[in-house]
């Protein structure tokens, strides 16, 4: 049976720290990896707009030597009423992976039934992995280890944010969450990563807070994400007045660890969730961080097929 990478609960903390270590050497010596997928050709299907990883991953797998195809859903029958199930049917008799970009966390599942390939969540409303990953590879480059740090994100208890507390659990680390009421992460996921959390033996602890300067103090990251997700925009301006006091400005970095790291996710509202003075300041390594879904996305694919 195929792997799958829906979620940051599809590996374990030691497969993490593996798929980790293999991003670092494909990152540091590409071209001793151009060739490991030779011959085989990957389907990128996205029903949500994409910048980075659209651009990341369809070079990523040019660069392994693979033939990317990337699909909008109005090009496939998709469009036209055909089920998920059946497109993972048909698309297995013609590629060796699949790349999903989608709204729904079902959809994935759907896909991944009936596919015979691994399926790749290129993000969902659920969770968004293939970040979470380029995030801990940067936090790792940055502040030299994960177990034992604390992150803390601020802002929409979205898909990044779960995603960021099972991916940061099962590294040891000590996650934070500050949101406005109603928009704290789903409980199940916050049960799940205290749980992981417990496992690791780190000492680790999750926290959910309505306190943007509990999550704050002393952290060695700081994270944030758009306030409106996409599929949200009829929301943006409510959601403008929700979340004023939940971003990352100097006040946010004073509070932190004199040696914090600044993620971003993007694409970024400026003024908004995070200030110009914060990510283009000397903490910012958000670009470093758009860089690394390359390295990390090369490394999961290379994992799937069994090619370190």
């Amino acid at each position: 049976m195929s792997r799958n990478f829906l979620s940051m609960d599809d590996v374990t903390p030691d497969e993490l720290e593996s798929l980790l270590s293999l991003s670092e050497e494909v990152k540091r010596s590409p071209a001793d990896y151009a060739d490991r997928l030779r011959g085989r050709a990957i389907a990128m299907v996205f029903e949500k707009p994409s910048t980075r990883t659209r651009v990341s991953f369809e070079v990523g797998i040019a660069s392994l030597g693979a033939h990317p195809l990337a699909l909008s859903s109005a090009e496939l029958q998709l469009g036209r009423g055909e089920t998920i199930e059946d497109t993972g049917r048909v698309l297995s008799r013609y590629v060796d992976a699949v790349v999903l970009r989608t709204f729904g966390q079902e959809r994935l599942e759907g896909l991944a039934r009936t596919a015979t390939v691994p399926i790749v969540n290129a993000l969902s409303d659920f969770e968004h992995p293939c970040q979470c990953l380029a995030d801990l590879l940067t936090i790792k480059e940055h502040r030299g280890k994960l177990e034992g740090l604390i992150m803390a994100y601020v802002g929409d208890g979205n898909n990044v944010a779960h995603s960021l507390l099972l991916g940061g659990a099962k590294a040891g680390m000590s996650v934070r969450v500050a949101t406005p009421p109603g928009y704290e992460p789903i409980p199940q996921v916050v049960g799940r990563a205290q749980g992981l959390a417990d496992q690791s033996g780190s000492g680790a602890q999750i926290l959910v807070t309505n306190d943007p300067a509990e999550a704050f103090d002393g952290a060695d990251v700081l994270y944030t994400d758009v306030w409106a997700s996409m599929g949200q925009e009829q929301e943006a301006n409510e959601r403008t007045l929700v979340f004023q006091g939940y971003r990352l400005d100097q006040a946010a970095v004073d509070r932190a660890d004199d040696e914090v790291i600044v993620l971003h996710c993007l694409p970024a509202h400026r003024g908004q969730e995070i200030t110009d003075e914060v990510i283009d300041g000397p903490h910012s390594v958000v670009w470093d961080q758009a860089e690394n879904r390359l390295h990390t996305q090369k490394a999961l694919l290379l994992w799937l097929f069994d090619q370190p």
